[in-house]
């Protein structure tokens, strides 16, 4: 199978509800098994990027097309693919891209279709300028909308939010190719012997600015080809995630509860901090994911962790005690690492984010419920929205006059001081990351 074959069969499915991480991996573990590694890596980067850009792209299209309307999914998504050649694949030569894209149309559709594709990439070809943006002056908005290609509310949102300049730049920092972070295995090696390790591997690797354990792999072999890998040394988690464990700051021998816990990355790394000593209890709600932390700790070398499927909003004290930290890493919008989730912008709505905070709000109330006199929870998730953050954790401090705020321990990395840190691309070059501390009261 080509690739531009399975790109397509990968988008059709991704039109059709499923998310785009999963139909990749299907597709790539089945029919696409037999790839070569440049054709793999350039199924991925059609499908990544044509639905990263979906609405640049149907921009151009809708422009180009007589009746726009009354375009199929079909035939969109392959006029999408070839747009997204044309304009983002600088290394495709235009007449290739064109060529192989109105071939995969005879393929796909009968020859009115195909002759349809190929009329417009090459009306586009021909005159690029025929195709009318918006005015950055007078709709900035709008511009960055689709220039960026995000949806427009949530592109007004930050415009109020951080102002223009902080907007694009967050717009084009979610674009980017994400960074791939591993985070050392303190317990079996240390950052500098890891780096040593790796590099004798053939990988290409670099420390990161904030977490100790963080290094950034910047190439090499597959992951799970290397050496360093197999014997437990390290784990993939972004560094922006490692703060977590750092900011909740378990001590070996405490007794630790992570309510939400798969696939453990965060579970793990307090294990690391806790010198496997003590225990953690941690919870998810689907046992399939539960497995997964079962199989990191096992890796990674971790006897602590006590996995269990459990949902945390039918916990009860009487059953599980209470515990002197606690992790709340809650589910929320995902607008902090859009990045790494090529399709995600266009399945979250603000309606949405408003049910998430319910959600959060009544999660962290309860996870609070289990908190020892004088015990700390951190509360986290990957958003920048502050109706999931920063106004979860005020609400819910002002109907539990028995909790307080409590410092980060992060100034002297340059956040400065306070209970809340929201981690801010175009501040701290780091994904959007949010985390509040929390203490109980003595008495």
């Amino acid at each position: 199978m080509k690739a531009r074959d399975g790109a397509y069969e990968v988008l059709e499915k991704i039109q059709t509800g499923a998310y785009a991480n999963l139909a990749l991996d299907q597709f790539l573990q089945g029919p696409g098994a037999d790839l070569s590694r440049l054709d793999r890596n350039f199924l991925m980067e059609l499908v990544q990027g044509t639905v990263k850009y979906r609405l640049y792209l149907d921009w151009i299209i809708d422009q180009l097309v007589q009746k726009p309307g009354q375009l199929k999914p079909g035939p969109r998504n392959m006029l999408r693919m070839g747009f997204y050649q044309l304009c983002f694949m600088d290394k495709i030569p235009a007449r290739a891209a064109t060529f192989e894209t109105v071939s995969l149309a005879k393929r796909r559709f009968h020859s009115g279709v195909a002759s349809l594709i190929n009329g417009v990439l090459r009306s586009w070809l021909r005159d690029p300028e025929k195709v009318r943006w918006p005015d950055e002056m007078t709709e900035p908005a709008q511009y960055l909308s689709v220039t960026r290609s995000h949806p427009l509310w949530m592109v007004e949102d930050w415009l109020q939010r951080y102002g223009y300049e902080q907007t694009r730049f967050l717009c084009e920092y979610n674009n980017q190719p994400p960074e791939l972070w591993l985070r050392t295995n303190t317990l079996r090696t240390d950052r500098p012997s890891l780096i040593e390790a790796l590099t004798a591997q053939g990988c290409q690797v670099r420390p990161g600015q904030y977490a100790p354990e963080s290094l950034e792999l910047l190439a090499g072999p597959a992951i799970r080809e290397l050496a360093a890998f197999q014997n437990g040394w390290f784990t993939i988690q972004d560094e922006s995630s490692m703060l977590a464990a750092h900011g909740l700051a378990p001590q070996p021998g405490e007794q630790v509860l992570d309510t939400c816990a798969a696939p453990g990355g965060k579970t793990t790394h307090m294990a690391q901090l806790m010198q496997d000593q003590g225990r953690i209890l941690a919870w998810d709600l689907h046992p399939h994911r539960v497995e997964l932390i079962r199989e990191n700790s096992r890796r990674l070398g971790i006897h602590m962790i006590d996995a269990r499927a459990q949902d945390v909003m039918q916990a009860r004290v009487s059953d599980e005690g209470t515990f002197q930290k606690i992790l709340v890493d809650a589910p929320c919008s995902g607008l902090g690492v859009l990045r790494r989730r090529s399709d995600a912008r266009w399945r979250k709505t603000p309606e949405e984010i408003r049910q998430l905070a319910s959600i959060q709000k009544d999660m962290l109330k309860h996870a609070l419920e289990f908190l020892a006199p004088g015990g700390r929870l951190l509360y986290s998730t990957c958003t920048i929205q502050p109706e999931e953050n920063q106004l979860v954790v005020e609400s819910v401090l002002k109907e539990n006059t028995g909790f307080v705020p409590a410092p980060l321990p992060f100034e002297g990395l340059g956040f400065g001081s306070g209970s809340m840190l929201q981690c801010l691309p175009f501040l701290h070059g780091l994904e959007g990351f949010f985390m509040a501390a929390i203490e109980r009261k003595e008495s």
